[in-house]
């Protein structure tokens, strides 16, 4: 056996990539904007109240009032990791939700998306589909090799959500946490460089109009596509 290869595969001409700096990412039916809590809270407040449901798996929320959202942002959402993004249907105009990068790790090459909150008007929208997919090209096009999603082993919907965009499943961490006084078991998910040509054709053929019907439906599955893709499924799906 070659000494390299038993080491581990050369990893050469690779760099370091950058942080996340952009203040928006811009897509079709989505904009990506810096979260801010002035700007945003009151939309956001507004959107999270029709379904309190959607922070059951989440470590902070629901928010009693907007005041008390805004505090959280300008405690824990102001810096650079987490980095935080308000979610604008282009659409309705409307803030419906926010998304972040974190855990984030130039010097590896790795990079996480996660505190995915979503409004109800937002769930299972071409326009969230294409926010997480903006924010995997802004990783991947800046010389990242990994890109991470993790969930509570109980949360199915977040799992199908994973597989669907086209993160291979790669186990689950138990008792990795407690939150809100209960147990967490993460699921653990990701994608890397070498997939992400595959996985953006994917994406592209899914988002783009001709794969709509007048009604709006969907021709083809995102999920049938990235099943091409994907190096490991999920057993409990």
């Amino acid at each position: 056996m070659n000494d390299d290869l038993r080491l581990g595969r050369p990893v050469t001409g690779w760099r370091p990539p950058p942080r996340p700096g952009p203040d928006t990412l811009s897509g079709r039916t989505v904009v990506l904007e810096r979260l801010n809590a002035d700007a945003h809270v009151g939309d956001l407040h507004r959107a999270n109240g029709a379904d309190p449901a959607m922070w059951d798996f989440m470590a902070y929320g629901p928010f009693a009032s907007a005041p008390a959202y805004h505090r959280w942002i300008r405690q824990n959402a102001a810096g650079d990791d987490p980095f935080f993004y308000a979610i604008r249907d282009r659409a309705t105009g409307r803030l419906g939700g926010v998304v972040s990068y974190l855990r984030i790790a130039p010097e590896s090459g790795s990079i996480e998306v996660g505190h995915i909150a979503l409004a109800a008007e937002l769930q299972r929208t071409v326009a969230a589909t294409e926010a997480i997919y903006l924010m995997m090209a802004w990783a991947f096009g800046a010389g990242y090799r990994r890109f991470e999603w993790k969930c509570n082993a109980l949360n199915l919907r977040s799992r199908r959500a994973a597989q669907r965009l086209g993160f291979s499943f790669e186990g689950v961490f138990r008792q990795a946490g407690v939150v809100k006084g209960r147990n967490r078991d993460t699921a653990w998910f990701a994608a890397i460089d070498s997939e992400w040509p595959a996985l953006q054709a994917a994406f592209d053929a899914w988002l783009a109009p001709s794969n709509f019907d007048r009604a709006g439906q969907q021709i083809e599955r995102l999920g049938d596509l990235t099943a091409l893709v994907r190096v490991g499924d999920d057993p409990a799906l």
